[in-house]
């Protein structure tokens, strides 16, 4: 493209391979790279410092890779389109290329902000998926196909080098600030290891050997830790592509003689779908970040902006701080804390006591969780939220006995002991409810909800926008009994 001037803005994709935007970039006469660190994201209930520090190290790695190309990477602290109305001073790009994000209500916000700028100042923005999430969809039907025909085409082209092109604008690569001057405190323990390479060495050790028990080891605190891919993160910052890890895995189930792990890994590529299909949700209908998906559970539960009550900040706080006398939901609780990673159904768990146990509405305990979830992907998490609270309308309400979850997962109570070091000492509070009553009250009421007319009326209607096709219903006909094939994780499903 003759004449023209570019600027890839890297986002949620990290990385240098299977990247659109800067393979489009270089068609361009000049080029750089951006990343801008928001203080609309720091100020944002869901932001962690550990986010914020994996972030940082996520960008040294690119802009590390992309220096070996000759392609400079500006970083810049502030609001989007001033950051791009002062840059525009010194490079006067005319194409802006970037992914599409579903992100908060921040986001969508701030990228309409930036189209308005961009039409403003005559720059061409485009826009490119690198998801199987469709932008402005019509129905679900056919979406399964669409997934595959988007994770089964060949990748962006790769840039061996930038031949110069990002030396025509005369700027060079930013250093990038620390924790303390973006005004964030140290972090208390270390960060898994972050960037382009480590996603692929991640991945790599899951698909040589370290899957072969996925679907077995998945469940348990105690074996999850290696059994599962390890990969949310990775991919919730974008450090490797989703189609990447798709082609990957479907090339080792081909190739594989070991029938175990090619089995193992058919259970992993499943749940690369439920990925995209839970972020589509929050594509197709925002203001689920905010409100039920179900209207008729409104007013249910304090803190849903309908009850006139207050939520219950003393059950709150004692699940925050993994001390409700239930020890399978604490361990897990200070897991999280202290690691910013806990398996599948461990975070269903968690979402389920807080929801039928404790009777807190979703947002608060979601918000708690997603600064502790160092994989937070907001599609993925506020979907789960729902799901896990019996908001949705349409899926069978999945509440969890922190005791049978500690008998099935951790029947030798090494788990419990690891991580709840006063259990069985006078220190270690006494359970914050009576289990079996509030589990009682919770059904009675939530299933008393789906009864009426109204409730199924709802039910078809969502199911029609949300549900998934692949189960063979009619877009019209709500579940009535669990999937085998869907996934009970809340957050990250791998």
């Amino acid at each position: 493209m003759m004449g023209t001037a570019a600027l890839v803005w890297f986002k949620r994709d990290l990385r240098v391979r299977d990247h659109a935007p800067l393979a489009q970039a270089m068609r361009c006469d000049s080029a750089v790279g951006l990343v801008v660190i928001e203080p609309q994201w720091l100020a944002s209930p869901e932001c962690d410092p550990r986010h914020v520090g994996f972030l940082l190290e996520c960008v040294a790695e690119l802009q590390r890779s992309l220096a070996e190309r000759q392609f400079p990477l500006l970083v810049r602290i502030g609001s989007m389109p001033q950051v791009l109305h002062a840059l525009r001073c010194e490079f006067a790009f005319t194409h802006l290329f970037s992914h599409e994000e579903t992100g908060p209500a921040w986001t969508y916000a701030r990228d309409l902000a930036v189209a308005d700028w961009c039409r403003s100042q005559s720059v061409n923005w485009t826009e490119l998926p690198q998801t199987g999430v469709v932008r402005r969809l019509r129905s679900r039907s056919g979406w399964a196909g669409r997934w595959a025909q988007r994770m089964n085409d060949p990748e962006a082209p790769s840039i061996a080098t930038a031949c110069g092109v990002g030396a025509a604008a005369g700027l060079k690569s930013s250093a990038l600030p620390g924790l303390r001057e973006l005004g964030l405190p140290a972090l208390g323990a270390a960060l898994p290891p972050a960037g382009e390479r480590a996603a692929w060495a991640t991945l790599e050790s899951f698909l040589d050997g370290r899957g072969r028990d996925y679907r077995s080891a998945m469940s348990s605190p105690l074996s999850a830790t290696e059994g599962c891919s390890r990969l949310s993160a990775h991919l919730a910052f974008g450090t490797i592509s989703m189609r990447c890890v798709h082609q990957a895995t479907e090339a080792r189930i081909a190739t594989t003689p070991d029938r175990n792990l090619a089995y193992a890994l058919r259970g992993f590529a499943s749940r690369l779908r439920w990925h995209c299909h839970f972020i589509q949700k929050l594509e197709d209908e925002p203001d689920i970040e905010q409100r039920n998906m179900a209207r008729s559970v409104d007013g249910l539960r304090a803190g849903d902006g309908v009850h006139e009550g207050e939520i219950d900040t003393a059950r709150l706080q004692a699940w925050c701080e993994g001390r409700t006398g239930f020890p399978m939901v604490d361990a897990c609780m200070r897991q999280l804390r202290a690691t910013g990673w806990l398996n599948f159904r461990m975070r269903a768990m968690l979402v389920s006591f807080a929801a039928y146990h404790l009777w807190l509405h979703w947002r608060e305990p979601g918000l708690f969780l997603a600064r502790q979830f160092l994989d937070f992907e907001p599609g993925i998490h506020w979907s789960q939220m729902q799901m896990q609270s019996g908001t949705t309308g349409i899926n069978t309400l999945r509440i969890y006995s922190p005791a049978k979850q500690a008998l099935d997962q951790d029947p030798q109570g090494h788990y419990i002991r690891q991580w709840v070091l006063e259990i069985g000492t006078a220190s270690y509070p006494l359970p914050i409810v009576d289990e079996r009553a509030a589990v009682t009250a919770a059904k009675d009421q939530l299933y008393g909800l789906r009864r009426t007319h109204e409730a199924h009326a709802e039910a078809n209607a969502i199911q029609h926008k949300h549900g998934s096709r692949k189960s063979g219903l009619p877009p019209t006909t709500p579940r009535k009994r669990r999937s085998r094939a869907s996934p009970d994780g809340q957050g990250q499903l791998f």
